[in-house]
């Protein structure tokens, strides 16, 4: 599973700067201040995130004697979907200005809370 968490870093990681340096040239005067406030938001936790994926995969290639860590696993799985849930609801927010889909990113939210708890306990009882 190791290979799979650093492949999903290195892809957010990657988009990331895509879409970072897209909101920064191309969508600087197209977007109001606050709809790029809220594209920039994304970006910064698509970057986290593709970090966090990264440290997930690097402990699990750590320890390949060990049996498979669920939590860890369980952790990379919620990084990887609240990637798709918090900062994708958020892009599409800055292009579409539709304020409903505000009401699905706290379930992104909720799952890089998880993520984070899961990779404190998986370590912590290392």
């Amino acid at each position: 599973m190791s290979k799979l968490w650093l492949s999903f870093s290195s892809i957010y990681g990657m988009l990331a700067v895509l879409l970072g340096a897209f909101g920064a040239h191309a969508l600087k005067a197209q977007l109001s201040p606050d709809l790029l406030a809220v594209w920039k938001t994304a970006n910064e936790y698509q970057f986290y995130h593709a970090l966090a994926l990264g440290l997930v995969g690097l402990l699990l290639r750590g320890a390949p004697d060990r049996a498979p860590d669920q939590a860890l696993n369980a952790a990379g799985a919620c990084f990887v979907i609240g990637v798709l849930v918090f900062c994708g609801s958020l892009y599409a927010l800055a292009l579409s200005n539709l304020r409903l889909l505000g009401a699905i990113t706290p379930i992104g939210g909720l799952l890089f809370i998880a993520g984070w708890a899961l990779l404190f306990y998986s370590v912590a009882r290392r």
